[in-house]
């Protein structure tokens, strides 16, 4: 049945089935070895190494069916040099690593991207749109904590000095370890170690640096021990140098620092989302793989803000129904398979945390498809309980499949209330919101009476921060502030610790006692859901999966970008250098930029298949030909791209329908069978 059912499986069920057959098989072997070894009747035997055959065509049969084509990823990158998506900056000058540039094709596939990520978010949720500076105050960073914590542990190569990555180390190693077992329980324990690579202390890494014998990547050299390297580039602001500065990480912080600005112009309710576009930078160890790991890269992330105690949202019905792939923290730990269920299950069973969560992962999901990304190479990846933040309540990275492996494109982040918490606290600004009941509330609290006369004279200038403190314990822990009442009733005396200080106290000097008060509302630090989109992995990450060669021609190399993103929607082609194509050629191109529909004429002497081809290579999808029959009736023929199939229609037909095939209004389908078709050989 396994034989049969091979072929007619979709590839993620293929993989997970193949996994499951490749489990059974390593238990088979085991146990014809362990029959062998007892000596076991040979009719038993018998039946075990027929099972084990089974097991093995089946075996073949998965992976005939569903293993990948070899992707040729030096063509690949050729392509993306010699067609200038992208560049290595400063080239000519021998480049820098992990800095690129992007190339009339690559600038305007990130621009059409960034496009779509605006309707589909700014415009569509309604989002509060920012534009904050790159220059960020060593003030600002080191209340987020980025200057103490935002840090990769480094090795070096005891010899050259060439730095790495200690846990791209440990993750590489650990794939080549398992490819190379084939017991499966090892192959799970390399797993386990690989997820947590990135989540090590730097005690634990050098351990298994040092259990794993792993060298220099290069030279096979010895290395260091593990060390931390903050990723952030260092400036100074102002021409005396003395106000340190960073450029920003990640575009996150200009949002928290401006809530106060935002929650007023969106007239004090929540929820609401802020969103900025915009240039982060990071100090890699050690950029490689093109575009997923570079020093300058743009960002787009939004911060939701949102009541902790209420996270549901309000479109969320609207999607509970979609499938998303899921590979949750203990199949990670476990047996490193991923589960599809739909949103709706995994938010109603706390797979995943709450409805907004759910709600930006299944809107992001739905983006990637709709730019052409494969459903089965798309995964959402939850945070190992070492990995998040300490304030995190839940964490899911959508990743998508490359010749590089799973890389991370989108974080999806419950930060709670932090962020708003450490920038009010670092700056005392207030940064909270609030909300205002339908009918006033009483409430049971404590009151302190200060004495700060007396207290200024006994403590001088350390008062301020002590008084604080009191007012802050009635607040917080009123229970523990009744106690200290009661101390210093019954002793006449007690201490208070203040940063680490003990403070004695007189009962002249300090009162608590209990009322009962009505409050119209409350304020608070909102929540944040964060959705945080790397453009460059995207872009990558797309070009990688919507490439693909002709057959029989392996020279002919295809994008096949989906017209909402790629590079031009159309290209103008006259059917050879005959001067009486040239104003039908304009006229045609007047048209369809009247149309807003971006377009380049392709008028060299090269053969009209050779200049198909050359439009394949940059992703365009249509592709209108002037011949000589447009001389006499004006119509045209208009090419798709990817079936190379043509239909003949006059030119205001042919702008017509391109409106609808590029704004995803009409099929290439119904065209076909609207007009007639055109037979070209494009050899």
């Amino acid at each position: 049945a396994t034989f049969a059912m091979a072929a007619e499986m979709t590839e993620s069920e293929g993989l997970a089935k193949l996994a499951e057959v490749e489990k059974e098989l390593d238990a088979q072997k085991e146990i014809v070895r362990s029959m062998k070894a007892q000596k076991a009747p040979k009719a038993e035997i018998d039946v075990a190494v027929k099972k084990l055959q089974e097991l093995k065509k089946a075996q073949e049969a998965l992976i005939k069916a569903h293993s990948k084509p070899a992707f040729d990823r030096a063509q690949f990158e050729d392509t993306l040099k010699r067609r200038f998506f992208i560049a290595p900056s400063f080239q000519i000058y021998g480049g820098v690593a992990g800095l690129y540039d992007f190339g009339p094709a690559g600038c305007s596939l990130k621009a059409n991207f960034l496009q779509l990520w605006r309707e589909w978010f700014v415009i569509e949720e309604s989002m509060l749109e920012v534009d904050c500076v790159n220059v960020t105050p060593d003030v600002v960073l080191r209340a987020s904590g980025h200057v103490e914590k935002f840090s990769d542990l480094m090795v070096k190569d005891v010899v050259t000095h060439d730095c790495y990555r200690a846990d791209k180390l440990l993750e590489e190693t650990m794939d080549k370890k398992i490819a190379e077992s084939t017991n499966e329980a090892q192959r799970s324990e390399y797993r386990k170690i690989k997820a947590q690579a990135d989540a090590y202390s730097v005690e634990e890494i050098h351990a298994k640096i040092q259990e794993f014998q792993i060298k220099a990547t290069d030279t096979g050299n010895d290395l260091s021990e593990p060390f931390p390297f903050n990723l952030m580039f260092q400036t100074s602001i102002g021409p005396k140098g003395d106000t340190p500065g960073f450029l920003r990480p990640e575009t996150a912080q200009g949002i928290f620092v401006n809530f106060k600005r935002l929650l007023e112009f969106n007239q004090g309710r929540l929820p609401f989302a802020a969103a900025q576009i915009g240039k982060a930078f990071r100090n890699e160890i050690a950029p490689r793989a093109g575009l997923l790991r570079v020093r300058e890269f743009e960002m787009c992330e939004i911060e939701h803000f949102v009541r902790a105690d209420d996270k549901s949202h309000p479109k969320f019905d609207t999607l509970k129904d979609t499938v998303l792939t899921f590979f949750g923290r203990d199949a990670q730990l476990g047996d490193g398979k991923t589960v599809r269920m739909t949103i709706g299950e995994a938010v109603a069973t706390g797979f995943v945390n709450n409805q907004t969560l759910g709600y930006f992962m299944t809107r992001t999901h739905l983006l990637l498809r709709k730019i052409g990304l494969h459903d089965d190479r798309i995964r959402f990846r939850q945070h190992l309980a070492t990995e998040m933040a300490h304030y995190a309540t839940d964490c899911w990275d959508a990743e998508l499949e490359t010749s590089y492996g799973w890389v991370e494109c989108v974080g999806h982040a419950d930060r709670a209330c932090y962020d708003l918490r450490v920038h009010s606290a670092s700056s005392k600004v207030d940064l909270t919101a609030y909300e205002e009941y339908e009918t006033p509330q009483s409430v049971d609290c404590v009151l302190p009476t200060v004495n700060k006369g007396s207290l200024g004279k006994t403590l001088r200038k350390e008062a301020g921060p002590v008084i604080e403190a009191l007012i802050k314990l009635a607040e917080e822990k009123p229970e523990e502030a009744m106690a200290l009442h009661d101390k210093l009733q019954a002793e006449g005396t007690a201490s208070i610790a203040v940063a680490g200080k003990d403070y004695a106290l007189t009962k002249d000097q300090l009162s608590y006692r209990r009322e009962t008060k009505k409050i119209h509302g409350r304020t608070y630090h909102p929540s944040v859901i964060e959705p945080s989109f790397g453009v460059g992995r995207i872009i990558y990450s797309l070009l990688e999966q919507s490439y693909w060669v002709r057959k029989g021609d392996e020279q002919r190399t295809v994008f096949s970008l989906p017209a909402v993103v790629a590079p031009f929607k159309l290209v103008i082609l006259p059917l050879s250098g005959n001067k009486e194509f040239a104003p039908f050629i304009a006229e045609f191109e007047r048209k369809v930029r009247f149309a807003s529909i971006s377009c380049r004429v392709d008028d060299s002497s090269a053969a009209i298949g050779r200049r198909y081809a050359r439009q394949d290579e940059l992703g365009i999808p249509f592709a209108v030909t002037v011949d000589f029959d447009t001389c006499k009736d004006s119509s045209v023929t208009l090419r798709e791209r990817d079936s190379t199939q043509q239909i003949r229609l006059s030119m205001d037909e042919a702008v017509e329908l391109l409106q609808g095939l590029v704004r995803d209004t009409t099929t290439w389908a119904e065209a076909r069978a609207k007009f007639p078709h055109v037979t070209v050989k494009e050899d």
